[in-house]
């Protein structure tokens, strides 16, 4: 484990004149310094504990890092799914993840290790230090209460990403030093790795924070759309804990949809899906909770989705093709399926020259889910060239498959599961068929195959391989086992092994911290 500091996490400028008054040479020596400060100096008033928080919302951004040439850290969860391949071929971390050939020198790899445990090394410190703040007016403890919920839940997203790329993991939920007695901490088994995750979401969903909230913070409809997802993941592989927590998963995920019910203009799907990737749309309606970017801070950082050296923006010529769909993915969606109609769903065939000129065909199908038309151009479109979308992490297209899956599992297909199935479809304009003909089996296969279809290039596709050991076949339209199944996204294909399950542990971070070893299984070296 690394150990992080909080650098400079305030700095305080002082001037004036100097007073004409005795004072000793001792007495100024004495002064402390304003501009050096450290935790225990640091936290003392509420808006330390609030810009903790903030440092920690901020964390979530190593999402869209750079990860060398042509790539960035979310392409990982890409990558290894075989639903993208790359036009550009220049970046041998991103190839090997392509080629399912990756270990533990891969760059994504250890930069998603030292992002997360850089977001729960905060999350603690602030968890540590805002309970002894005091809060007075206008201040309230409820704000305080509010702010240790904000950090349980960022700790907690962060632990769930830990514990579905490798598995057992260091538990660390102290700020740890060099004087920490686990300073190099031993890997702790997954259940009590998920034990955390869910007291840590209970306690946030306990914890006063606002039902629905658009400045991107998070509120009571995240949590418990989080949270529901972690049930349905503990239900499935490797836990496997089956009936119960699809119990659990369809309950949290309802307690979502029956808000959604009664207030249908705060929470609800977006009636297309341009709205989607429409900038004014942030952190609203159908976004539950995304990563939120502005590029007076940070831009938006998905642009590896851009086809190579094609003039779509206002740029020109650009663009990485880093991450493009594979043909096969893209030509087993349903005909007449609107997320793959040109321009209107996921993806786009044609653009107009320079963001706004003349159209053009692009030869090849490429990612339209991210594209920000206000700010890169669009028919009749004249550019802000400012990118401010956010990326997505919890949508509520996902919480209505969430508990279409876990009822199906816990209780049967009833009503409300299969309406919410059929939702996800009516957008995307498809005839869904008749409820009774759907069997427990046949309706579970519809749902994983709408998965595949509404998430892909979300960082979704890759964990439901993982938590169901099975793969979307693009050409039978059925489920293969995960050992064995053929990612078809480069050349004649690469065939998923058991070692694939969990992502190697950094070599470099194992050097590091012996404690780690053993290395994940069929990544020794």
């Amino acid at each position: 484990m690394k150990l992080y500091h909080i650098k400079k996490l305030g700095l305080a400028m002082i001037s004036g004149v100097m007073m004409l008054a005795p004072t000793s040479c001792s007495d100024f020596l004495d002064e402390k310094d304003p501009s050096n400060l450290t935790p225990d100096s640091f936290y003392t008033i509420p808006d330390h504990a609030e810009a903790a928080i903030a440092a920690t919302y901020s964390d979530l951004r190593f999402y869209g890092s750079g990860a060398g040439i042509f790539s960035a850290n979310w392409q990982m969860l890409e990558a290894v799914t075989g639903t993208a391949t790359t036009e550009t071929g220049q970046n041998s971390n991103l190839n090997n993840l392509y080629s399912l050939s990756y270990d533990g020198n891969t760059e994504h790899i250890s930069n998603w290790w030292n992002g997360l445990y850089k977001i729960i090394a905060n999350a603690n410190l602030a968890l540590e230090k805002i309970p002894g703040i005091k809060f007075v007016a206008p201040a309230t403890e409820a704000q305080k209460t509010k702010l240790i919920g904000e950090a349980k839940f960022l700790r907690a997203w962060a632990y769930f990403n830990v514990v579905r790329l490798w598995g057992d993991a260091p538990l660390i939920t102290k700020p740890q030093s060099a004087s920490s007695e686990d300073f190099f901490p031993q890997r702790t088994p997954q259940e009590q790795v998920y034990n955390l995750i869910v007291e840590d979401l209970k306690a946030a969903e306990a914890a006063g924070l606002p039902v629905f909230e658009t400045s991107g913070r998070a509120s009571q409809m995240a949590v418990k759309a989080l949270l529901s997802k972690v049930y349905l993941t503990m239900a499935g592989f490797p836990l496997s804990k089956g009936a119960s927590h699809y119990t659990l998963a369809a309950a949290k995920a309802k307690e979502v949809i029956d808000y959604s019910k009664a207030n249908p203009s705060t929470v609800n799907l977006f009636d297309n899906y341009k709205k989607i990737h429409d900038e004014t749309q942030k952190n609203k309606l159908e976004h539950l909770f995304q990563i939120q970017y502005n590029s007076t801070v940070a831009s938006f950082p998905l642009n590896d989705f851009f086809p190579n050296f094609k003039p779509v923006t206002f740029a020109g010529p650009g663009g990485t093709g880093s991450t493009v769909p594979t043909l096969s993915f893209y030509n087993s969606f349903e005909p007449g399926d609107l997320r793959t109609k040109d321009q209107e769903g996921w993806f786009y065939t044609s653009y107009y020259m320079n963001g706004n000129g003349e159209p053009f065909d692009l030869g090849a199908p490429y990612v339209f889910k991210y594209f920000n038309i206000a700010a890169l151009g669009g028919k009749g479109v004249n550019p802000t060239k400012l990118n401010n979308l956010n990326v997505n992490l919890i949508r509520f297209a996902e919480v209505l498959l969430i508990y279409a899956e876990a009822q199906n599992e816990a209780g049967g297909l009833n009503t409300e599961a299969y309406e919410a199935y059929k939702r996800i479809r009516d957008r995307a304009q498809l005839t869904t068929p008749a409820m009774g003909t759907f069997s427990q089996s046949t309706f579970r296969e519809a749902v994983w195959r709408e998965r595949w279809y509404e998430f892909c290039y979300e960082g979704i596709t890759w964990f439901d391989m993982v938590r169901l050991r099975k793969v979307f076949n693009e050409k039978t339209k059925g489920f293969d086992n995960f050992v064995g199944h053929i990612n078809l996204n480069i050349g004649s294909g690469v065939a998923l092994k058991e070692k694939h399950l969990l992502f190697p542990l950094g070599v470099q971070e194992m050097l590091n911290s012996p404690n780690l070893r053993p290395q994940n299984p069929g990544y020794e070296q």
